[in-house]
């Protein structure tokens, strides 16, 4: 099994690429939406949950996890994967949705240096859009600068979407929150248009429409899933060994340290089909 790991629900959107991706691939699911959201909560939480759903995930068999949320992975992952994971776990595996945003902007390879497909160029200018935790922690332009020094990264914080989002709230009230986030960046940037936008937050595909029909025509709004999803089917290519440890059968499971009857009831509308939630009880922070 590979692990998929998100707060909540975004990180349905992620794994419904990586199974049209590869779809004989078999995954595990967990929400930890006992306690989402993730972006209000200090990093020190942040990072205290995170390795708590790897540890949860691993023990359920998987070898390979995918942390399918932003701010888990911009707060958590560098130090999953440098300062616990080689004495912890030093034969398992901890990705995120992060890297591959950062590669696919840079047009430069995490692990060699290589270039890659220029989407944006050297020195353009690329627009976050993201939760208050991920634009705080400044991962995206830290990372982004240092592959891509003259790229310019502006920074733009959605509060309330997620929660908008969450509640289902009617399509005006959605398209006016977008609104106004994509005024305050172009206020940003002091009306120059950048050449392209990140979604930085799992749930954000669900409004991805309103943000291309409000962003000006010329920005390239780019698919996270559908670039983590590439993403893992390369490095699944490059590392067999947790192909085959993640076993070719298609299963899907779905975990949730929440109540798995209303999580349930809202999954289909970011995974794309009714899904059953079995509860493996909360994580702890202390």
């Amino acid at each position: 099994m590979i692990g998929v790991f998100d707060s909540g629900h975004g990180g349905l959107t992620v794994l419904h690429a990586l199974t049209q991706r590869m779809p004989a691939a078999s995954f595990t699911y967990f929400g930890d939406h006992g306690n989402a959201p993730y972006g209000p909560r200090p990093e020190g939480e942040i990072y205290t949950l995170t390795l708590a759903a790897v540890e949860r995930l691993f023990a359920e068999g998987c070898s390979l996890v995918l942390i399918a949320c932003n701010t888990a992975s911009a707060v958590a992952l560098r130090r999953l994967q440098q300062d616990w994971l080689p004495d912890a776990a030093p034969e398992r595996r901890v990705l995120g949705v992060f890297v591959p945003m950062v590669e696919a902007l840079s047009a430069v390879s995490w692990r060699d240096g290589a270039p890659g497909p220029k989407r944006v160029p050297e020195d353009g200018m690329v627009a976050v859009f993201a939760t208050q935790r991920t634009i705080h922690s400044g991962a995206y332009p830290f990372e982004v600068g240092l592959r891509a020094p003259r790229m310019r990264v502006v920074s733009q914080a959605c509060p309330n979407l997620v929660a908008a989002i969450e509640a289902d709230e009617p399509e005006d009230v959605l398209h006016d929150l977008v609104t106004g986030y994509v005024a305050a960046m172009l206020k940003q940037t002091e009306g120059r248009v950048p050449e392209a936008a990140v979604l930085g937050c799992t749930h954000y595909p669900l409004v991805a429409h309103l943000f291309a029909a409000v962003l000006p025509s010329s920005v390239q709004l780019l698919d996270q899933p559908t670039i983590v999803a590439d993403s893992l089917a390369d490095y699944l290519t490059r590392h067999p060994r947790f192909a085959v440890e993640s076993g070719q059968t298609g299963a899907r499971r779905f975990l949730t340290s929440g109540d798995p009857a209303r999580v349930a009831a809202f999954a289909s509308r970011f995974f794309g089909s009714e899904v059953t939630f079995q509860a493996v009880g909360e994580l702890n922070l202390l």
